[in-house]
């Protein structure tokens, strides 16, 4: 998987092409936010140190959805245009099992979920966080979010991919960094910190209102939320790369969910429960309590830091679900009014966001969140067999210590693949 990473960063791209490495910021940078910081915090805070231990059985599990779905993507991509490539589960639901109307229902909600409702965490996120820092007003943090969104999003969806391939990099290490300090100062607690979460996990704590029930789903919901594993999400970004065969960005966004959760969460548990300020079912929760144990431990500029690291965070976020949209609107219409009408609503829920509440925000999130894994989950079940294939052809020329090149007949059902050089038999 960090072999396959590292492929294209820094070489000459084709036009408009898309290199592995960029395809694997855009969905990391949509992965990578509010989840992996506030989510964690509100986990722990609603399903105690034991849900952190049912996120990391979420990774495990979704990095075989992730690599499923991101694998589907690229099989069944289609082309748009030289070295451009556009897919995602509607595309393969369409074109591989033939539900044209499931696969408008997927854009629509994909639509719906990422592109407005989760943009509207995001925005909810980086105004509580620059109130809790700077004392921002958060209608004023708002009005400028959403304007420096609208900027961006004039750029287009490859300005989108060049943006994210920047920030994200920069934006992650970092947080990592603060985070390992922190856990160095505190090294010796942290075998017991291991304990705390697993021994909670199927014994929570009396003051977990729901007990071990609410643990779980807790920790199910924030491991979903947080690395979108079997949402329907990552393969949109996965399709856009230009690789020689489909495994290579299945294994790439596969790395992508352990990144999100097994790195990047575990370090923001860490700095919870290391800290020891957390109060099960207390009212300091979400990015204010990251920020608390924070400022506790390296002092009060910590406040700062995360104000302007959860900006970062959220920012690409808010950019790299935009871009989910935009696909998913082009597979639903090429109406340029329409895409027009969609970027107004996306500024707008982005304002919206940024002075809703807390609860109602992660509620919607939550149940749109639902709805989408649903859908997607039986597309994948249904073309499970496909991804398989093309799995072992990979290994099989790996093991020959070739560089895998996909050959389509493989499949030996060619329905629904189009830019696999099929074009011309067909």
């Amino acid at each position: 998987m960090v072999r396959l990473l590292a492929e294209g960063v820094g070489t000459q791209r084709m036009g408009n092409q898309i290199s592995s490495f960029q395809a694997f910021c855009v969905s990391t940078a949509s992965r990578v936010g509010v989840g992996n910081i506030a989510g964690v915090a509100i986990a722990i805070v609603l399903g105690g140190p034991g849900a952190i231990f049912w996120m990391w059985i979420v990774a495990v599990v979704g990095s075989a959805t992730g690599f499923v779905e991101s694998t589907l993507a690229q099989i069944y991509k289609l082309p748009k245009g030289k070295w451009t490539f556009h897919g995602g589960p509607a595309y393969y639901i369409q074109n591989a099992l033939h539900m044209p109307r499931l696969a408008k229902l997927f854009s629509v909600l994909l639509v719906i979920t990422f592109a407005l409702v989760y943009n509207s965490l995001q925005a909810n996120t980086i105004t509580l966080s620059l109130f809790s820092a700077f004392g921002w007003d958060r209608t004023i943090t708002g009005v400028v979010v959403s304007l420096l969104l609208a900027l961006v999003l004039c750029g287009g969806a490859h300005f989108v991919a060049r943006v994210a391939e920047m920030l994200v990099p920069v934006m992650a290490g970092a947080y990592l960094l603060i985070a390992f300090v922190v856990i160095i100062m505190h090294l010796g607690q942290l075998p017991a910190v291991f304990a705390l979460i697993v021994s909670n996990a199927f014994a929570p704590q009396a003051a977990v209102a729901g007990g071990f029930g609410a643990c779980v789903m807790t920790g199910i919901k924030r491991g979903l939320f947080s690395n979108e594993a079997g949402e329907g999400s990552v393969p949109n970004a996965a399709a856009t790369a230009f690789v020689t065969h489909p495994v290579k960005q299945g294994l790439i966004q596969a790395f992508g969910v352990y990144v999100d959760t097994l790195l990047i969460c575990s370090a923001s548990a860490a700095l919870v429960l290391l800290t020891g300020v957390y109060e099960i079912g207390g009212q300091l929760t979400g990015i204010e309590l990251i920020q608390h144990s924070l400022a506790i431990e390296v002092g009060k500029w910590a406040i700062i830091f995360i104000g302007v690291m959860i900006m970062m965070f959220a920012f690409s976020s808010l950019v790299g679900n935009y871009y989910y949209g935009e696909i998913n609107l082009a597979f639903l219409t090429d109406s340029k009014m329409a895409l027009y009408i969609f970027r107004a609503a996306v500024v707008a829920m982005t304002m919206f966001g940024s002075v809703a509440s807390l609860p109602l925000v992660w509620n919607l999130a939550d149940l749109f969140m639902a709805f989408l894994a649903a859908t997607n989950l039986y597309a994948i079940f249904r073309l499970f067999p496909y991804a398989k294939i093309a799995l072992d052809d990979y290994e099989k020329q790996r093991s020959r210590n070739y560089d895998a090149d996909f050959d389509p007949h493989v499949l030996l059902n060619l329905d629904g693949v189009y830019a696999w050089g099929m074009e011309k038999e067909k």
